[in-house]
């Protein structure tokens, strides 16, 4: 799932000082799974959604569900996080850093199906290597999509290899550096004379903002148990 929003003004954060880590990687995630939703949330009734940012104009259809998968790698030095740069031949939100996900099927069992569909497809995630530790409370964006974040851990038994046809390249965040404080900044864009802003990760060369470091920051906020000021 990619963000909506176009390139525009941003601010930086300065890279993080390395320092002592929060806390070791497996206690952050068994005390992130006791705080995960242990099942799928129900959708809300559209008339109760508020989108991240207005739409030009009002939705003439409901809402489309979607789940992107937030998928925790464990690597000798720790875990990671998964992100994927679309490719720049797409005619839509090219070159953009997304989770891997997107629509859910009418033969996805269930969002976490739909996630974990979507990492194979887009990335070669094979279904076994994952497993499901909970889900977080549903984002609507202003291109009408009902995004569920589902949350799991990967114990890769290959390489993730690009689908040339969808994504440009893979790469991953240290678990540590999301989790900081001091590696969030913020994006601002003007769309129709307002100003919006965003969560804004830079990492090695990516730049995560929009939806996807929007979610970012709210899986790092209930990982540490901090509420986003």
């Amino acid at each position: 799932m990619v963000d909506p929003t176009r390139s525009a003004a941003l601010s930086s954060p300065p890279e993080p000082q390395s320092g002592a880590r929060l806390s070791s990687d497996d206690a952050i995630i068994t005390r992130l799974s006791a705080r995960l939703l242990a099942v799928p949330p129900p959708l809300p009734a559209a008339e109760t959604l508020v989108p991240d940012w207005a739409p030009d104009a009002p939705f003439s259809r409901p809402p489309v569900p979607a789940a992107v998968l937030i998928a925790l790698i464990r690597r000798p030095e720790g875990h990671t996080v998964l992100y994927t740069e679309r490719s720049p031949d797409l005619r839509a939100h090219s070159g953009q850093v997304a989770f891997p996900g997107g629509k859910v099927d009418a033969s996805d069992e269930d969002v976490a199906a739909a996630a974990l569909r979507e990492a194979f497809e887009e990335v070669g995630m094979e279904r076994e290597d994952a497993t499901v530790i909970g889900y977080m409370p549903t984002y609507f964006t202003g291109t009408n999509y009902l995004i569920t974040p589902v949350v799991a851990t990967v114990e890769p038994s290959g390489p993730f290899v690009p689908n040339p046809g969808e994504v440009h390249s893979v790469f991953e965040v240290p678990l540590q550096r999301i989790l900081a404080h001091e590696a969030y900044g913020q994006f601002r864009i003007k769309r129709n004379g307002a100003e919006h802003r965003t969560w804004q990760i830079d990492h090695d060369g990516h730049r995560i903002w929009g939806i996807t470091a929007n979610l970012t920051r709210r899986f790092r906020d209930l990982a540490i148990d901090e509420v986003a000021p």
